[in-house]
């Protein structure tokens, strides 16, 4: 979404896929852009000067575990965190709305994915009317002003929106009723909401509009085909990481004098027998 732009979610697509992939090349992509994340993720955690927000955003069903699963499950749990924001805890109403958000916002080094996020607070909280218009208007500037605070430290950004249909979250409600292993995750608001499904847009299309920033942008994603939706994202982290131009950090000691000191020293030890002749 480009920095001031309107946007109309109904003039997206959300069956697009390109015309050029299959889900079998796609798979095969992401296979890769996978490997390319674990090397990228490990090259942040040593450089430990800079860190990444995802954030997800997508009505129900709209596939934020599924891409968290399949995006970012080659990236190691040493330094890379997953938030789900849920309704606000007691501690957490008690609390400014971007409280939360700043306590989980990524340490240095680390790669943090928020599914859903503080922009909950521009979303249902507009739609549900759980606080006044000028309550919420005026969370926009200050959503932005958190995010570059963010960026001022060395935090990198990329926001995405999964986009799907009305008929293909319909359809991905009734899988999950016919499938035990997924119908713990089935609640009655998921199927409430659908009733609010144009003033969800409403509201996504103004978040997205006046949040897009030259630094934090939002990428609208067409989600109704998975594997295109993990494509996507997939790309999009890979190329937004190989840009940091990482490098990992010179070591922390002089490596010859450790060599000399333990190394050469330990395989001169008298009366010290090789490993050669202790396998004999």
């Amino acid at each position: 979404v480009a920095p001031g732009s309107k946007i109309k979610l109904s003039a997206i697509d959300p069956s697009f896929k390109d015309k050029h992939e299959s889900k079998e090349s796609a798979d095969a992509e992401n296979a890769e852009h996978a490997r390319r994340l674990g090397e990228l993720q490990y090259l942040l955690y040593a450089e430990d000067r800079r860190s990444l927000l995802v954030v997800l955003q997508g009505m129900d069903a709209g596939g934020k575990d599924g891409t968290i699963r399949h995006v970012f499950a080659a990236m190691n749990p040493q330094g890379t965190r997953v938030h789900a924001f849920k309704v606000p805890s007691q501690e957490e109403a008690a609390h400014d709305f971007l409280w939360r958000a700043h306590l989980h916002a990524p340490a240095r080094g680390e790669v943090v994915i928020f599914n859903r996020s503080h922009y909950e607070d521009v979303l249902v909280a507009r739609v549900h009317d759980l606080v006044p218009k000028r309550v919420w208007s005026k969370r926009y500037g200050r959503i932005n002003d958190f995010e570059s605070n963010l960026i001022d430290g060395g935090t990198h950004i990329i926001k995405f929106f999964l986009h799907i249909s009305e008929d293909e979250q319909l359809e991905r409600l009734r899988q999950r009723l016919e499938d035990p292993k997924r119908r713990w995750k089935i609640a009655e608001s998921d199927y409430t909401e659908r009733a609010l499904w144009p003033q969800y847009m409403e509201a996504y299309e103004e978040a997205l509009a006046r949040t897009s920033t030259e630094d934090a942008s939002w990428y609208v994603i067409p989600a109704n085909h998975k594997w295109f939706r993990n494509l996507a994202v997939s790309k999009i982290v890979v190329e937004t990481m190989e840009a940091l131009r990482m490098k990992f950090p010179p070591p922390r000691v002089d490596i010859d004098e450790i060599r000399r000191k333990y190394h050469e020293a330990a395989r001169h030890r008298p009366g010290r027998r090789s490993a050669r002749s202790r396998r004999r």
